[in-house]
């Protein structure tokens, strides 16, 4: 009986903590940072979920975050039955809710709560529509919450959320002014912005141009209130509504803190679901500033050729949540059945988390005659359009649509062809900082001349395969061979230079690099046949078999046991992620002989460590795109080793925020 007894408080303790909060199921994983609203460089918006400054993936105890570490606050408080309690952020006062689960798609990340007896559903989707340009161009995302009484029992509740001013710069010395509106059919919004714009600058990484939007539906149990976080907060808090007023002294953000919230009161609840829906949103009319043909100008964001005015675009987005979530839900489905088919679970628990944060690092512009994509090089040096950053992003163009990567090539392509660029190789990337595609008529942008010769021919033959679009390859033939003649003079025996991995420093003779670059004549000699170039063909195909014959020799170690490629010609104690042989059978190539896979493939498992295998010898950190790349290439139990390993790193890596592609490959840092 005492055993009994004893058994019995344990369960008993066991489920308080679960019911207390302590306990939430993570699926597919517990990822480092969790994403709520991600669009763009500027709508990026997560929760650290980490043990690294996070607190394990709770929606409720913590703000969140723009993706650049500073604090974007968002709110949600519930009553319930008089009782007031907190499911989002971190305000001071109630007790948070119960988390008993957090699930992520590709597209939506779904909590579910529990809070005296009444049950929660909160999702958060930000569509990613790549056949649609006209949802794409809008930086927008949904908050939908779902109540309901869990245990039968009639309960009292009213529903609050807001969001501070912090949303609206980096420096929060700027002054922030706001306003409070209702479209014609009857959406509420709160419309905050910086006072003074300075357009295509940032701090911080934060947009300091644009108008920022939050809104709901318009109804008779809404309530709204702009002021002081804890004036608007503690009234809410106090009485359940909000006093649908506006505190009209601007001022700067981090002055008595200005936050923009909504209650709605649901009355009492029985059996019945109420649903909020809210959407946060970015409006800038002009994107980004593009060297193009006709010299620097201001492109238009690409959703002012669908809508005549802002409003216009939050209503569309907030009206459009029935189609929305159903093609995200179809997306979604697409992704995971797509991912477990080709390679299990763990393979969908890494491509449903990295979708959303890919598609959150460009923004569409241009008109409906022309439109670009323009890309940041987030979380490093906020390079634009940069060429090796764009290189491990295109796989995912190329499944889901291959027109989109045309649209990330052509800025290049338009800037270096109107001569605005000295060098005779392809640039690194558009401008030294985001949004400003500016180019560099100087030429003295980051060096990776070997490097982007490779990159831009693979990748321009990848989509015009893909996309069936030879004229493309016809328009771009000239500067292409121009590029091809930098790596017949350089590619085989590589100058002391940096590669895609420039934080490991230069090296000269680097034998992946020369990989890239002769793959890259490879690529050139099937753009010369498919446009006409026979002989230019033949002799391209020519140079890069000697030169791969060549490179065989150069660049495996010799007698090692087993044998293996090394970091760099001659250094036989070093190996290194042969990622690049990936482009060869991207591209149906067959220049790199089989047992050149068959060797690598046959190496990995020898050198690998708890989260994945080193990127080279030089330290035990990793890249993850380089080692999905590696692994598309890579035998059946060698590709399932290198996965099953990043799948356990997202869901056990200390790190709290959005998946990093380079970390530890021992501890997981």
């Amino acid at each position: 009986m005492v055993f009994l007894a004893q058994l019995f408080l344990t369960l008993c303790a066991i489920l308080f903590d679960i019911a207390s909060g302590q306990q939430s199921t993570f699926s597919p994983a517990r990822p480092p940072a969790i994403p709520l609203a991600v669009k763009s460089p500027y709508l990026s918006t997560w929760l650290q979920a980490g043990k690294d400054g996070g607190n394990g993936g709770y929606l409720a105890g913590q703000w969140s975050q723009f993706w650049a570490g500073q604090i974007a606050a968002w709110t949600g408080m519930i009553r319930v039955d008089g009782t007031t309690y907190t499911w989002m952020g971190a305000p001071s006062g109630p007790q948070t809710v119960t988390q008993t689960g957090l699930q992520y798609t590709s597209t939506s990340s779904i909590f579910t709560m529990t809070v005296g007896g009444v049950g929660m559903n909160i999702t958060f989707t930000s569509p990613i529509t790549p056949d649609d340009f006209k949802r794409q161009s809008l930086l927008f995302s949904y908050l939908e919450v779902q109540v309901t009484s869990l245990d039968g029992q009639p309960h009292n509740v009213q529903l609050y959320t807001d969001i501070s001013a912090e949303w609206v710069a980096g420096n929060h010395n700027s002054v922030a002014q706001w306003d409070h509106g209702v479209t014609p059919d009857g959406i509420a919004y709160h419309k905050v912005f910086r006072q003074t714009q300075l357009e295509f600058s940032e701090t911080s990484d934060q947009a300091d141009w644009g108008n920022w939007y939050y809104s709901t539906k318009n109804s008779s149990n809404l309530s709204f209130q702009l002021g002081q976080d804890i004036v608007v907060r503690g009234a809410f808090e106090a009485n359940g509504t909000l006093a649908d007023t506006q505190d009209t002294n601007f001022r700067p953000i981090s002055q008595n803190w200005p936050v923009f919230g909504y209650s709605s009161d649901f009355g009492t609840i029985r059996t019945e679901t109420h649903s909020t829906l809210y959407t946060i949103g970015l409006t800038q009319e002009n994107a980004i500033q593009f060297a193009g043909q006709s010299g620097i100008v201001p492109l238009p964001s690409l959703w002012t050729s669908y809508f005549s005015s802002e409003t216009d675009a939050v209503s569309f987005f907030y009206n459009d949540y029935g189609e929305a979530s159903r093609i995200a839900r179809g997306l979604d489905n697409q992704i995971q059945k797509d991912s477990v088919a080709a390679a299990g679970q763990d393979y969908a628990t890494i491509t449903s988390l990295a979708a959303r944060q890919a598609f959150g690092a460009i923004q569409l512009v241009g008109n409906l005659t022309k439109q670009y994509i323009f890309l940041k090089e987030i979380s490093s040096d906020g390079n634009i359009q940069t060429v090796d950053v764009i290189f491990p992003f295109h796989p995912v163009l190329l499944y889901l649509k291959p027109e989109l990567l045309k649209l990330l090539l052509d800025p290049l392509f338009e800037n270096q062809e109107s001569g605005q660029y000295p060098n005779q190789y392809s640039m690194h990337d558009l401008g030294s900082h985001y949004p400003n595609a500016t180019g560099h008529p100087d030429g003295k942008d980051e060096p990776q001349p070997l490097e982007e010769c490779g990159n831009m021919l693979i990748m321009t033959l990848a989509y015009a395969q893909r996309a069936k679009d030879r004229a493309y390859l016809t328009q771009h033939f000239k500067i292409l061979d121009q590029w091809t003649q930098y790596l017949i003079a350089e590619a085989l025996i590589p100058a002391n230079q940096i590669s895609t991995d420039d934080f490991a420093g230069s090296l000269a003779n680097q034998t992946n690099l020369a990989l890239k670059g002769i793959i890259g004549i490879e690529a050139m000699a099937v753009i010369a046949n498919i446009t006409g170039n026979t002989a230019v063909g033949a002799n391209y195909t020519n140079i890069a078999h000697s030169y791969i014959d060549q490179w065989q020799v150069l660049g495996v170690a010799q007698d090692a046991t087993p044998p293996h490629t090394t970091l760099g010609y001659g250094l036989n104690d070093t190996h290194g992620l042969l990622y690049n042989l990936y482009g060869d059978r991207e591209l149906n190539l067959n220049l790199v002989p089989q047992s050149i896979y068959d060797m690598q493939s046959a190496f990995y498992p020898t050198v690998t460590l708890q989260y994945g295998v080193p990127l080279d010898t030089r330290h035990n950190y990793t890249k993850n795109d380089w080692e999905m790349f590696t692994a598309a290439i890579a035998g059946q139990s060698t590709q399932e080793m290198f996965i099953k390993e990043l799948a356990s790193w997202i869901n056990e890596t200390p790190t709290n925020f959005p998946a990093t592609d380079l970390y530890d490959a021992q501890s997981g840092e």
